[in-house]
């Protein structure tokens, strides 16, 4: 039986799916049989918390490369907060994924000064936070990756989830996301800019009929109940990445934008 407590590592298969938001409350009465709301979920009025988050990647885009080109072994990072107004702790996130297995490191950050560990600096944790030593070594690797790679924030992404978690199985959940929002950013700041975020509604990569995704997260263990609700509804799992998706949009927003100017120039001449 699962706590509320997020794990700072662990090894999980991740199933998404895309649904109308019709779906979202028959399949919620059906999860609800095995699941109950997390902490996040069952505080706010709908049940859809936000979801803030920093995403990183070399200069020349390695990891989207590596993503696009499909490539086995490979990571994307993040740093993470939850909530309208950010709040302690975020979390900086390692996420690789091998042989369709993901397994996530996370490190818990909460220190003000956090964005200074990129800089050379370093964050010293409030004396009663014990989870911080535990996390050290995650931290560790997560800097450790983006100093190699010189990985700095290129994309911020924004979304409302609704997340359950069994009662019934070591580890599984299910979440529901919706408002997918992006926007450029190359700075360490986890604070939504509501003038600047633009909606992911590229009818070409996200369906707007389907434009919620579900994800059924679990151990190398599937629950039968995670089969049984897929028949029933049947469902079919696809791809799709927040990350990969937001940020071609903004490359080429700006492919686009440079060559406007080029063609600005031309009729200059």
């Amino acid at each position: 039986m699962t706590g509320f407590s997020s794990p700072l590592l662990f090894e999980r298969y991740e199933l998404k799916f895309l649904i109308p938001i019709d779906l979202v409350d028959e399949i919620s009465q059906f999860v609800e049989i095995y699941c109950v709301l997390d902490p996040y979920s069952d505080r706010e009025p709908d049940k859809f918390y936000k979801v803030n988050n920093i995403y990183l990647d070399s200069p020349n885009y390695l990891f989207l490369q590596r993503r696009l080109a499909g490539i086995d072994h490979r990571f994307n990072m993040r740093i993470r907060s939850y909530g309208d107004i950010p709040s302690f702790p975020y979390f900086c996130e390692v996420k690789h994924k091998t042989m369709g297995i993901v397994k996530k490191r996370r490190a818990k950050i909460f220190e003000e000064n956090w964005a200074k560990i990129f800089s050379g600096g370093d964050i010293i944790a409030p004396e009663d936070t014990a989870v911080w030593e535990d996390s050290k070594d995650y931290k560790n690797h997560f800097l450790r990756l983006a100093f190699l790679h010189n990985a700095q924030p290129k994309i911020f992404t924004q979304y409302r989830r609704k997340a359950y978690a069994s009662v019934v199985d070591d580890y599984a959940r299910v979440t529901f996301d919706r408002d997918l929002r992006y926007e450029r950013r190359e700075t360490y700041d986890l604070s939504p800019a509501e003038d600047g975020l633009t909606h992911y509604d590229n009818p070409e990569k996200f369906d707007p009929e389907t434009n919620i995704i579900m994800e059924l997260k679990c151990t190398t263990q599937v629950p039968k109940w995670f089969l049984d609700l897929i028949q029933t509804f049947q469902l079919t799992r696809t791809s799709f990445s927040k990350y990969v998706t937001g940020i071609q949009e903004i490359l080429d927003e700006r492919r686009l934008l440079c060559h406007d100017r080029v063609i600005s120039r031309v009729d200059l001449i």
